[in-house]
């Protein structure tokens, strides 16, 4: 579901209406997300009105892309939020649609690694082209295995997380 990009005003402070209509979302939506969001901590003023810094929208936008678009969990995306945070990374264009490129710097513990057999021969078909048997695949196929492999299992973590807590 692609979202028109959204153009933040050149202001200072936002007030938590204008917020809400740049966001999308309810003023009790957003004070909510103040709650489980550390990242996302509005200035209030003298008379304890939430005053809104442009970063806060850029981050309220992102808690909502995530949340609403990438079906985000309020946990992952804490989790998402905060990776991004470290990696000094600013919000991230939703990704674009076709096949996965295979991540060489993600590396999952053995999941696939016994019934891998990367030592089979492949040998051409009469149509020239080579012929793959069942059960062995190319490297790449390998690789992406194991970037699944390795999300999964993060999933995994992120879910024994939550039940704990």
């Amino acid at each position: 579901m692609a979202e028109e990009a959204v153009v933040i005003p050149e202001k200072i402070y936002f007030k938590i209406g204008e917020v809400c209509d740049l966001v999308g979302v309810q003023a009790h939506v957003l004070r909510y997300w103040e709650t489980e969001f550390g990242m996302l901590s509005p200035q209030k003023n003298k008379s304890g009105q939430r005053s809104y810094r442009r970063r806060d929208v850029e981050v309220a936008l992102r808690i909502k892309q995530l949340l609403y678009n990438e079906m985000f969990t309020i946990a992952g995306a804490r989790k998402k939020l905060q990776s991004e945070q470290r990696q000094g990374s600013k919000p991230k264009p939703e990704a674009p649609v076709g096949p996965p490129m295979p991540n060489h710097s993600v590396e999952a513990p053995t999941l696939f690694d016994a019934a891998f057999e990367p030592a089979r021969t492949i040998k051409p078909a009469p149509s020239g082209k080579p012929e793959i048997p069942a059960g062995v695949h190319n490297s790449l196929q390998g690789d992406a295995l194991k970037v699944v492999a390795g999300h999964l299992l993060e999933l995994r973590e992120m879910l024994k997380g939550a039940r704990a807590s």
